[in-house]
């Protein structure tokens, strides 16, 4: 459940960083009010480590590894759980 919460994230993340490419968007709109409201403190918390390169923030990079990398600690989390390769059935 938590691991398909995080693909889900990680689908609404890349909505926002594609969106994030369009200066002229109304960000008051309700959509992608909610939109940037969900994902920009995950993205701030990245933010301060990379600085721009030339205008580029690749903060989000570094946001899709970390959430990655979650996901793969979950499923191998929750695979360990439920016996591995069956060694307990």
């Amino acid at each position: 459940m938590l691991a398909q919460t995080l693909q889900i994230y990680s689908l609404v993340l890349i909505v926002r960083v594609l969106l994030s490419w369009f200066p002229n968007l109304d960000w008051g709109n309700p959509v992608l009010s909610t939109v940037s409201s969900i994902t920009d403190p995950y993205l701030n918390a990245f933010r301060g480590l990379i600085p721009p390169l030339g205008g580029l923030d690749l903060s989000a990079i570094l946001a899709f590894i970390a959430l990655s990398l979650m996901q793969q600690l979950l499923m191998s989390a929750s695979f360990a759980f439920a016996g591995g390769f069956g060694m307990y059935g």
